[in-house]
Protein backbone atom coordinates (compact mmCIF):
# COMPACT_ATOMS: atom_id res chain seq x y z
CA UNK A 1 0.00 0.00 0.00
CA UNK A 2 1.69 3.17 -0.79
CA UNK A 3 2.14 5.74 2.06
CA UNK A 4 -0.78 7.41 2.77
CA UNK A 5 -3.06 4.74 1.44
CA UNK A 6 -6.51 4.63 3.14
CA UNK A 7 -7.00 1.01 4.38
CA UNK A 8 -8.41 -1.25 1.81
CA UNK A 9 -7.63 0.65 -1.15
CA UNK A 10 -4.74 -0.46 -2.99
CA UNK A 11 -4.37 2.81 -5.29
CA UNK A 12 -4.35 5.34 -1.93
CA UNK A 13 -7.52 6.47 -3.24
CA UNK A 14 -10.15 7.26 -0.40
CA UNK A 15 -12.96 4.55 -0.80
CA UNK A 16 -16.00 5.34 -2.34
CA UNK A 17 -18.90 5.98 -0.32
CA UNK A 18 -21.26 3.05 -1.36
CA UNK A 19 -18.47 0.95 -0.99
CA UNK A 20 -17.62 0.06 -5.29
CA UNK A 21 -14.07 0.71 -6.64
CA UNK A 22 -13.12 3.88 -7.61
CA UNK A 23 -10.86 3.63 -10.66
CA UNK A 24 -10.38 0.87 -13.17
CA UNK A 25 -14.78 0.16 -13.18
CA UNK A 26 -16.34 -2.57 -13.97
CA UNK A 27 -14.66 -5.06 -17.05
CA UNK A 28 -18.08 -5.22 -18.66
CA UNK A 29 -20.74 -2.78 -19.06
CA UNK A 30 -23.84 -2.42 -16.98
CA UNK A 31 -26.88 -2.22 -18.23
CA UNK A 32 -29.53 -1.02 -15.83
CA UNK A 33 -33.19 -1.86 -16.03
CA UNK A 34 -35.74 0.60 -14.38
CA UNK A 35 -38.59 -1.26 -13.36
CA UNK A 36 -40.26 1.62 -10.96
CA UNK A 37 -43.52 2.74 -10.47
CA UNK A 38 -43.83 3.66 -14.39
CA UNK A 39 -41.52 1.80 -16.08
CA UNK A 40 -42.01 -2.27 -16.67
CA UNK A 41 -45.90 -1.73 -15.75
CA UNK A 42 -49.07 -1.45 -17.37
CA UNK A 43 -48.98 2.77 -17.32
CA UNK A 44 -46.92 2.23 -20.21
CA UNK A 45 -48.85 -0.51 -22.66
CA UNK A 46 -47.86 -1.86 -25.96
CA UNK A 47 -44.76 -3.57 -24.58
CA UNK A 48 -44.34 -7.24 -22.82
CA UNK A 49 -41.92 -5.55 -20.40
CA UNK A 50 -40.71 -9.25 -19.25
CA UNK A 51 -39.91 -10.43 -22.76
CA UNK A 52 -37.88 -7.13 -23.03
CA UNK A 53 -35.78 -7.54 -19.63
CA UNK A 54 -35.08 -11.88 -20.86
CA UNK A 55 -33.90 -10.24 -24.51
CA UNK A 56 -31.77 -8.01 -22.73
CA UNK A 57 -30.15 -10.56 -20.46
CA UNK A 58 -30.31 -13.24 -23.27
CA UNK A 59 -27.99 -10.86 -25.98
CA UNK A 60 -26.03 -9.40 -23.72
CA UNK A 61 -24.92 -12.21 -21.38
CA UNK A 62 -20.87 -12.37 -21.13
CA UNK A 63 -20.79 -8.90 -22.57
CA UNK A 64 -22.92 -6.59 -19.78
CA UNK A 65 -24.27 -7.01 -16.66
CA UNK A 66 -28.11 -6.89 -16.86
CA UNK A 67 -29.73 -5.49 -13.74
CA UNK A 68 -33.02 -4.21 -12.20
CA UNK A 69 -33.52 -1.15 -10.51
CA UNK A 70 -36.82 0.46 -9.07
CA UNK A 71 -37.76 3.74 -9.99
CA UNK A 72 -35.18 5.99 -11.53
CA UNK A 73 -37.46 9.25 -10.72
CA UNK A 74 -37.72 10.19 -14.63
CA UNK A 75 -41.07 8.79 -15.33
CA UNK A 76 -41.66 11.33 -18.17
CA UNK A 77 -39.22 8.89 -20.11
CA UNK A 78 -40.24 5.56 -18.81
CA UNK A 79 -38.97 3.33 -20.03
CA UNK A 80 -35.46 4.11 -18.92
CA UNK A 81 -32.34 1.63 -19.51
CA UNK A 82 -28.92 3.23 -18.70
CA UNK A 83 -25.90 1.69 -19.59
CA UNK A 84 -22.95 2.41 -17.70
CA UNK A 85 -19.57 1.73 -20.01
CA UNK A 86 -16.75 -0.90 -19.61
CA UNK A 87 -13.43 0.28 -17.99
CA UNK A 88 -12.39 -0.07 -21.31
CA UNK A 89 -15.22 2.00 -22.59
CA UNK A 90 -14.34 4.41 -20.37
CA UNK A 91 -11.10 4.63 -20.67
CA UNK A 92 -11.71 5.70 -24.23
CA UNK A 93 -14.07 8.52 -22.96
CA UNK A 94 -17.31 6.83 -22.74
CA UNK A 95 -20.16 7.91 -20.21
CA UNK A 96 -23.14 6.44 -18.68
CA UNK A 97 -26.11 7.04 -21.21
CA UNK A 98 -29.59 7.14 -20.16
CA UNK A 99 -32.07 6.22 -22.72
CA UNK A 100 -35.66 6.73 -22.00
CA UNK A 101 -39.18 6.00 -24.16
CA UNK A 102 -37.82 2.58 -24.46
CA UNK A 103 -40.74 1.70 -25.40
CA UNK A 104 -40.58 -1.00 -28.33
CA UNK A 105 -38.76 -4.30 -29.28
CA UNK A 106 -36.85 -1.95 -32.50
CA UNK A 107 -35.31 0.10 -29.69
CA UNK A 108 -34.41 -2.91 -27.80
CA UNK A 109 -32.47 -4.48 -30.29
CA UNK A 110 -30.23 -1.25 -31.38
CA UNK A 111 -29.56 -0.83 -27.60
CA UNK A 112 -28.22 -4.24 -27.61
CA UNK A 113 -26.57 -4.09 -31.04
CA UNK A 114 -24.37 -1.13 -30.01
CA UNK A 115 -23.88 -2.79 -26.62
CA UNK A 116 -22.90 -5.81 -28.42
CA UNK A 117 -20.19 -3.59 -30.66
CA UNK A 118 -18.88 -2.06 -27.88
CA UNK A 119 -21.28 0.60 -26.41
CA UNK A 120 -19.95 4.36 -25.06
CA UNK A 121 -16.34 4.92 -25.93
CA UNK A 122 -16.07 1.77 -28.31
CA UNK A 123 -18.64 2.27 -30.80
CA UNK A 124 -20.79 4.92 -32.35
CA UNK A 125 -24.44 4.30 -31.51
CA UNK A 126 -27.00 4.11 -34.13
CA UNK A 127 -28.44 7.21 -34.85
CA UNK A 128 -31.50 6.49 -33.63
CA UNK A 129 -30.77 6.34 -30.15
CA UNK A 130 -30.24 10.06 -30.31
CA UNK A 131 -33.90 9.70 -30.41
CA UNK A 132 -34.02 8.20 -26.89
CA UNK A 133 -31.19 9.84 -25.14
CA UNK A 134 -31.71 12.15 -22.31
CA UNK A 135 -29.88 13.64 -19.43
CA UNK A 136 -31.65 13.20 -15.70
CA UNK A 137 -30.95 15.93 -12.86
CA UNK A 138 -27.55 15.30 -11.39
CA UNK A 139 -29.88 14.43 -8.26
CA UNK A 140 -31.24 11.43 -10.08
CA UNK A 141 -27.83 10.40 -12.26
CA UNK A 142 -25.50 10.77 -8.87
CA UNK A 143 -26.94 7.53 -7.22
CA UNK A 144 -26.63 4.91 -10.38
CA UNK A 145 -23.40 6.38 -11.82
CA UNK A 146 -21.66 6.57 -8.05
Amino acid sequence: MPPGAAPGTPTGEPPHPQGRPRSGGAARGTVTVCRGCCCGTPKIPGLDHAQQLARLRERLAGQAQVRVSGCLDACEHANIIVFQPSAEGRKAGGRPVWLGLVNDEDATADITAWIEAGGPGLADPPGVLDLYAFSPSRRIRRPLEG
